[in-house]
């Protein structure tokens, strides 16, 4: 696999690799996607299918990360994520399901590709004929091979320059439902978020708010850490739009945002990274 990942062409060489090491898996399709600089959308790039297997590799291009953000937000936390049985998994994880559905997904296993500290892109099986527990070794393989491929794609000067070709045409905008319709928003124009039960609350610089379907947990690897904090177990803010810090009730600590007249509680564990963050 090394041989092909750092003596051939960078994309020929992925393309290779993946046959290479899901041809040994025993896995049906064998794929890469990349997301943008923001971690808002990716792409598929890359993709070997055993013969008879139908390819999707010219599907899901400047997809939005929302349809993914339950595989995303373990894939942020560098983890990988075996789905023994698609047909499975829970309600938080329903647009994935549905994608993996139309692709005749029964199991996936997929491991994200990190290179200086930051998630790239993600590599992974698929199984279509019949429901598959990966072992242990294909799992460690499919990791060594995610790291290869970090390497050759991002390691030089032609992969950043690849990285950038892939990444010029996205849009940062994540997607939200109100009022019936679907909306585009930049991450910017989104002041906070605020845990509600199995849900999210959404305030929108515009002055609305949004009630969204995905938790809490799921927004938190959704969001560009550069512009939003955690300020308490069930609040996430963007710093751009913090229009005051109120600590003159001592134990209790709150924040301004933008218009809004509510004030946000800032919980202890979350207080000294808040200071150093607004540089006060």
């Amino acid at each position: 696999m090394a041989r092909w990942l750092l003596r051939e062409p960078v994309d020929l060489a992925i393309t290779a690799a993946l046959a290479e090491i899901g041809e040994l898996a025993g896995a049906d399709r064998a794929w890469m996607f990349e997301y943008d600089a923001e971690l808002l959308r990716f792409q598929n790039t890359h993709e070997w299918s055993r013969q008879g297997v139908r390819s999707f590799v010219e599907d899901l291009q400047n997809t939005p990360v929302t349809m993914i953000a339950w595989l995303h937000q373990f894939l942020a936390k560098a983890k990988a994520v075996m789905i023994n049985r698609v047909a499975e998994l829970p309600r938080p994880a329903r647009p994935l399901q549905v994608e993996m559905l139309r692709q005749s997904d029964k199991s996936v296993l997929s491991v994200p590709v990190i290179h200086d500290g930051r998630l790239r892109a993600c590599i992974g099986f698929d199984a279509t004929i019949a429901t598959r527990r990966w072992s242990p070794g294909d799992i460690g393989a499919l990791f060594r091979c995610a790291e290869l491929v970090a390497l050759a794609r991002y390691g030089s000067l032609r992969g950043g320059q690849a990285l950038a070709n892939s990444s010029r045409g996205f849009a940062p905008l994540i997607y939200l439902r109100r009022q019936g319709t679907i909306i585009g928003v930049e991450p910017q124009a989104i002041l906070g978020v605020r845990s509600a039960r199995d849900y999210a609350k959404i305030w929108l610089q515009d002055g609305s708010t949004v009630l969204d379907l995905r938790p809490l947990t799921i927004w938190a690897g959704l969001l560009p850490a550069a512009s939003f904090l955690r300020i308490h177990r069930t609040a996430i803010v963007n710093l751009q739009h913090v229009s005051g810090l109120d600590r003159r009730a001592g134990e209790r600590w709150t924040i301004g945002l933008g218009r809004f007249a509510e004030a946000w509680p800032v919980s202890r564990p979350y207080r000294q990274e808040l200071r150093q963050r607004l540089g006060v």
